[in-house]
């Protein structure tokens, strides 16, 4: 089932920050952002600065990723306007499977680290992202790499091609 009241689903390794923040949720003009993340749902301390940092009237749920299909079709969020937020292709691959379909996903911002490699300023996959990306592209998902909204949407495929030659 696509919930329909997923306005931009991302990958972002900082999750909730001032990008999302300032950029993102008056460009697609959300008024609930979910993070669907196992390490901070169970840490009461990052879940709570985390909420803090967001504006008053812009709801925030912390879940993590084997609820958040249940928590995206409930009641509550009906009438919401919801930028969902992963961590990691893995995550975004995970809650996928388990019924959380989106039909665009946008890469924001996958940092740097060992095995990755580096295919733009922002952008960094190892060969599983690229598996997992590959996977969710099979799903019927377009996928593509944008920074911020003023940014040219990048087919992320198309990343990959460019930094090959």
């Amino acid at each position: 089932m696509i919930h329909m009241n997923i306005i931009l689903t991302r990958i972002d390794n900082r999750l909730i920050h001032g990008q999302v923040l300032e950029a993102w949720v008056p460009t697609v003009n959300a008024n609930c952002i979910v993070v669907a993340n196992d390490k901070i749902a169970t840490s009461a301390m990052q879940k709570l600065l985390m909420e803090a940092s967001v504006p008053k009237g812009i709801k925030v749920i912390i879940s993590a990723i084997n609820d958040v299909s249940d928590i995206l079709a409930s009641e509550e969020l009906s009438n919401t306007r919801i930028l969902l937020l992963f961590a990691t292709s893995s995550d975004a691959l995970r809650a996928y499977r388990l019924g959380v379909e989106y039909e665009k996903l946008n890469l924001g911002n996958m940092h740097a680290g060992t095995g990755k490699i580096k295919y733009s300023c922002t952008i960094a996959l190892d060969p599983d992202d690229v598996e997992n990306l590959t996977l969710i592209e099979s799903f019927g998902v377009s996928i593509f790499s944008q920074c911020v909204p003023a940014d040219k949407e990048v087919v992320w495929q198309k990343m990959l091609r460019l930094t090959k030659n």
